[in-house]
């Protein structure tokens, strides 16, 4: 029997009533990822279990460093199913990590596989995804409307020519731009470019922060203005220090496991962005993530001096992000949010992943979500009010997104 049950992760029967009758069935919005929109209007055929579960996924490469595994076997030229095996004998050590849930989730709701991933089960799996990835429904456009996803939002180059979201313009899934400019280099077409991302269904702009410093601040200060102008939302991801291991950025580019959480101070530089803007009455809604849980209070407090009616949680603390997406991270986020703020309108969960079969993250996020507020619940500090219980769970997994961002 899988360990991965119908009440998994749902440790008191407040939250099984929660998960089970109002967030389990509820769509997705995944408003912030990294999946590339050519393999959807190409409708992508994935050639094996590796290129599914493993190309491109930066997590999992991380992991089998740690093991020990040869980059051979990982980003290297090493036949796909010996790849795979190095995988699948990694994953048994992965206890206490995310990924080991994740990995069995996405067997388990994708591929029916129960049995846990191995060295022993390794090629048993291996043929058992194989066999479904022949099938017309695990192309790239199937996996997506398996999913029960309704939009999707790409994060994409303002010289994009959009010209894959053209082609899914009637997909039954809503593939929307994200406008991503590199705040090193914005050019005097930057607005040029912004309308012509609006023209083609673009609510959002998102910005690596890796820095703040008053030139940073003056060029958000100055895109913020025209995102308010267009009615679209500011993401900023803020916090990471980036290619840390040189030689291997060298051989083998950005994205491929080399990141990790910076220190530098945010409070000060955030809060004068946000004042910035507001004094110019031009301050668009904003989503600020932290990759430092250091920083969960500066940016849960910081919220509370920017909201403005008439649109509610204006100013977002956005969800756990990249090393924080895990149990712990959370709901340290979440319970920051609900100590500081208002947790009932917080827009949710995202996947901010490259991967196809990564959206029972968002049911890992439910479920999660659902257990905290099972156990405030059960321990008697919010009355057991069903009708008010099923609004603030329906509110944080689906609606909350859906009415913030317009979709």
């Amino acid at each position: 029997m899988s360990f991965i049950n119908d009440d998994f992760m749902l440790k008191n029967e407040t939250a099984k009533k929660l998960y089970h009758e109002f967030a389990k069935d509820l769509p997705i919005i995944d408003y912030h990822c990294h999946i590339p929109p050519e393999k959807i209007a190409e409708n992508y055929k994935f050639k094996n279990a590796y290129d599914l579960f493993l190309g491109g996924d930066h997590y999992k490469w991380r992991l089998m460093r740690s093991n020990g595994i040869d980059e051979e076997y990982i980003t290297g030229n090493a036949d796909d199913f010996e790849k795979w095996k190095m995988f699948a004998k990694t994953v048994p050590l992965m206890i206490g990590n995310p990924m080991y849930h994740w990995t069995h989730l996405e067997l388990k709701r994708y591929f029916g596989v129960d049995k846990t991933l191995s060295e022993k089960t390794a090629e048993e799996i291996w043929e058992q995804v194989n066999d479904c990835l022949k099938k017309d429904k695990f192309t790239a456009q199937g996996l997506v409307k398996m999913s029960n996803v309704e939009t999707i939002c790409t994060t994409d180059n303002p010289y994009d020519d959009l010209k894959y979201h053209k082609r899914l313009k009637d997909f039954d899934v809503q593939i929307l731009p994200t406008f991503r400019p590199d705040l090193s280099n914005i050019k005097s077409d930057i607005t040029d470019r912004m309308d012509y991302f609006n023209e083609n269904g673009c609510k959002l702009s998102d910005h690596a922060v890796d820095e703040i410093n008053d030139d940073i601040i003056e060029k958000l200060v100055f895109l913020g203005e025209e995102y308010a102008k267009r009615g679209w939302t500011m993401q900023l991801h803020i916090g990471a220090m980036r290619n840390n291991n040189t030689r291997m950025f060298e051989k083998l580019g950005a994205d491929t496991g080399f990141d990790s959480v910076n220190d530098f101070e945010i409070a000060q530089g955030i809060s004068k962005l946000l004042n910035a803007l507001e004094m110019k009455d031009r301050l668009p809604k904003t989503i600020l993530y932290t990759l430092n849980p250091k920083d969960n209070y500066v940016l849960g407090t910081m919220l509370g001096n920017f909201q403005k009616a008439p649109t509610p949680g204006k100013i977002q603390f956005g969800s756990g992000w990249w090393f924080n997406d895990n149990r712990d991270g959370m709901e340290e986020q979440l319970k920051a949010l609900a100590n500081l703020g208002l947790l009932s309108r917080f827009v949710g969960m995202l996947t901010d992943s490259r991967s196809f079969v990564s959206y029972p993250r968002h049911e890992y996020f439910r479920r999660i979500f659902c257990n905290l507020i099972g156990r405030w619940v059960e321990d008697g500090e919010y009355p057991d009010d069903s009708e008010m219980l099923k609004e603030i769970v329906e509110g944080v997994c689906y609606k909350n997104a859906k009415e913030y961002l317009k979709f």
